[in-house]
């Protein structure tokens, strides 16, 4: 059962909250002031922390970024003297949400089951990061982000087929890769074809293989992406430029879990997820008989929208931050610091190539800069 802690030096709010979480099967503990329940914080670990605002020898406000220091569990302030400006103070110190008194029952399970599923949300991000390294970490808090978390914990261990759309340079790629590493597949190989790089004369050979002499240069035997992908997940990047000759027979593998090889007779099967990404209008590229229909379908049993970076800006600092740091360990140069005038300035620029336009002006600043990024360092080598 998740484990609550109430930080409140009202006994008689203690025990109505006691009574409220514990019918809800949650444990609860309580502390009678800031003090008392940091200890408590130091000495055991919550899902959840509820802490009032208005307390002696210490308010809620300090205890808050006290227990920032020491948790990552969310804090919940509550408090019967709030005020507009006093919920945006906690929750621009980092509370995970701000509940007035007289405490609102639904708005309070509600605050708490959010609390919860975030913490479920985090713990998954850590078992991903250990699961496919940093260099595919799946960066942001934002509201669309927590969102594709949530789709993708919900989706991941089932077969279905994904279709994955956004703006080049939004995170497609990591999107895939964390849907195969919370699969049932994720100990089976991770297959990624770029279907816009490969020419249209060579796409089938790539995707289901040859049989040696099926063409001059096929010296021998080749097995197809499909056939390396079996018992894993094959990954069809930009599948929105793939030749219609090509789409025909991705269909036919997917409707009948088998290929031929090119040159070949020989059916085979394959047992293979199959996740897509495109950044094209896919509708438009079915209008215009461009893309066919059947197969979309059969690709978007679930549809996944990547959201642009302007879309998500609260996440660029978070973003910011870590490339500076991947940057810098990478030249062997002390992590370099940025205002947060600096970060404004970043956080107003429309990234029109999203999250890989950003890490390359990042580069450019912890490259170019001496010292701390000033606005007028972003102002010269970002925009």
């Amino acid at each position: 059962m998740p484990g609550i802690l109430v930080i409140d030096d009202e006994k008689s709010i203690r025990n109505t909250l006691r009574e409220i979480l514990e019918y809800e099967k949650y444990l609860v503990d309580e502390a009678v002031d800031g003090e008392a329940g940091l200890q408590m914080i130091r000495d055991k670990k919550y899902d959840t922390i509820l802490c009032d605002i208005k307390m002696p020898k210490m308010d809620g406000i300090e205890v808050l970024s006290k227990i920032l220091e020491i948790s990552d569990a969310p804090v919940i302030m509550i408090s019967g003297h709030g005020t507009i400006e006093t919920a945006v103070e906690a929750l621009k110190k980092g509370a995970y949400d701000y509940i007035s008194k007289p405490i609102d029952l639904n708005r309070l399970l509600v605050a708490l089951r959010n609390a919860l599923d975030r913490n479920r949300l985090v713990d998954e991000t850590r078992l991903l990061k250990r699961r496919i390294g940093a260099n595919y970490e799946m960066i942001g808090l934002s509201e669309p982000m927590m969102q594709i978390r949530s789709m993708i914990s919900k989706v991941a261990p089932t077969d279905a087929r994904v279709l994955i759309t956004g703006e080049n340079g939004t995170g497609k790629e990591l999107v895939a890769r964390h849907l195969h590493a919370l699969s049932n597949r994720n100990n089976g190989p991770f297959i990624e074809v770029n279907c816009a790089a490969i020419p249209d004369e060579l796409i089938e050979s790539q995707l289901f293989g040859h049989e040696k002499g099926s063409f001059t240069s096929a010296i021998k035997q080749h097995k197809g992406d499909f056939e390396q992908a079996s018992g894993g997940t094959l990954f069809l990047d930009e599948i929105g430029d793939m030749s219609l000759s090509a789409q025909s027979k991705v269909l036919r593998a997917l409707q009948e879990n088998k290929i031929t090889r090119v040159g070949g007779e020989k059916e085979i099967p394959v047992d293979v997820r199959v996740i897509a990404a495109t950044n094209k209008a896919i509708r438009e590229e079915i209008a215009n008989k461009r893309f066919r229909e059947d197969l979309y379908h059969r690709l978007s049993v679930i549809v996944i929208e990547v959201p642009p970076l302007f879309k998500r800006s609260d996440d660029i600092p978070l973003l910011v931050n870590q490339f500076i740091a991947d940057f810098c360990t990478g030249m062997g140069k002390p992590i370099m610091e940025i205002s947060p005038e600096a970060m404004d300035v970043l956080k107003e620029i429309r990234w029109t190539g999203n999250i890989r336009e950003l890490k390359n002006v990042v580069e450019r600043l912890a490259i170019l800069c001496d010292g701390a990024i000033t606005p007028a360092d972003v102002k010269r080598f970002a925009i």
